[in-house]
């Protein structure tokens, strides 16, 4: 155990170039790190190594004395028909750069602190999504695959896996079983990035029977968001057919837990 402690604080420093362990993985957050985002200075912008398919960029901005990395994408295709690792084809699928704005707004509706501050912003010519850098991180592939880490608390772990599937069957991901857009920092904390081909227009969830614990706290926030609200902060970034079959997944979610408590019980069910 201590073997892999510090294999995983070295790998951890290496990612973010820190000189000492423990750097946050986001120094600045909320509408701090917005501000930032719009209003930074864009020093380099540049591509980097990425299993992305839709090639986002670092870009290192500089603003009131910081100098922070973010990821920008200016993604805005439309594919007419795309076939996903289970086998089923999706029609007329959207791949936009404002859907990762639409996640990180959704999250701050929810509470979820799930998705890394995410703005639209113009660099040069070009319009797309400036997400804040993730210091110190490896991907959920990587720490699978590559480091074969595990999580020193599993019960904690567990409980932030489930409220991360319940968000990704919420936003229709298309890429719900790639691992690599899941992001693990030092504390192993989960981030969820790259969603810009989420928001599939399907009113139905698109896995129900991965779906069997639900946090009560995300529970909460589902059953008291305002449709209107909702629909007022996510017009912008979705249309009318994309808000509305979100809307009723967030219906079938609350519902869909309701039998699971039946089911199996709150203890079982339903976790804080």
């Amino acid at each position: 155990m201590r073997l892999r402690t510090v294999a995983l604080l070295s790998f951890f420093a290496f990612q973010s170039g820190a000189a000492v362990p423990n750097e946050p993985a986001l120094a600045i957050r909320g509408e701090a790190a917005e501000t930032f985002l719009r209003n930074a200075k864009v020093v380099a912008l540049e591509e980097y190594d990425t299993k992305g398919i839709t090639k986002p960029r670092k870009a290192v901005l500089t603003h009131g004395g910081l100098t922070l990395r973010a990821v920008f994408k200016d993604v805005d295709e439309f594919i007419p028909e795309v076939k996903l690792a289970g086998g089923r084809t999706l029609f007329r699928l959207e791949d936009d750069y404002k859907h990762e704005i639409a996640a990180y707004e959704l999250d701050k509706l929810l509470g979820l602190d799930l998705v890394p501050p995410t703005v639209e912003r113009k660099i040069g010519r070009e319009w797309g999504s400036l997400q804040m850098w993730i210091s110190g991180a490896m991907t959920e592939w990587q720490r699978q695959m590559i480091e074969q880490l595990s999580p020193p608390d599993l019960a904690r772990w567990n409980d932030e896996i489930s409220t991360l599937k319940v968000f990704l069957q919420l936003i229709w991901d298309t890429d719900y079983n790639n691992i690599s857009n899941i992001m693990v920092d030092e504390s192993w904390k989960i981030w969820k990035i790259d969603s810009s081909r989420a928001f599939y227009v399907d009113n139905e969830l698109r896995r129900e029977a991965a779906l069997t614990r639900f946090s009560r706290r995300m529970l909460t926030s589902l059953e008291n968001l305002d449709r209107t609200e909702l629909e007022t902060t996510m017009k912008r970034w979705l249309d009318k057919r994309q808000i509305r079959a979100l809307w009723e997944r967030r219906c079938r979610i609350l519902e869909l837990a309701a039998v699971r408590v039946a089911e199996l019980g709150e203890d079982e069910a339903l976790y804080d």
